[in-house]
């Protein structure tokens, strides 16, 4: 389970790999969280892209962990939190 599993709820997230990376690309990402059962394809080109943009990326063991950790009943490849 994550630390901080509340603050995700709290926080404005965008949950999903489209969403998530529309958001790196627009510098508008604070933190990305990423399921590592997600697709390999997907992981990959997020990494590069928060590489590429300096955002953090930390890594939750399943999708559905993320899923619950975002406050929904389906698992999430990714999310991200929103720079405030």
């Amino acid at each position: 389970m994550m630390s901080n599993e509340k603050g995700l709820q709290d926080a404005h997230v965008k949950i999903g790999a489209k969403q998530t990376m529309k958001l790196v690309e627009l510098d508008q990402a604070a933190e990305v969280y990423v399921a590592e059962d997600a697709e390999f394809r997907l992981i990959s080109k997020i990494e590069s892209l928060c590489d590429k943009h300096g955002v953090k990326i930390t890594y939750v063991d399943t999708m559905q962990h993320l899923g619950k950790a975002c406050g929904i009943e389906v698992g999430a490849a990714m999310a991200a939190i929103v720079k405030p």
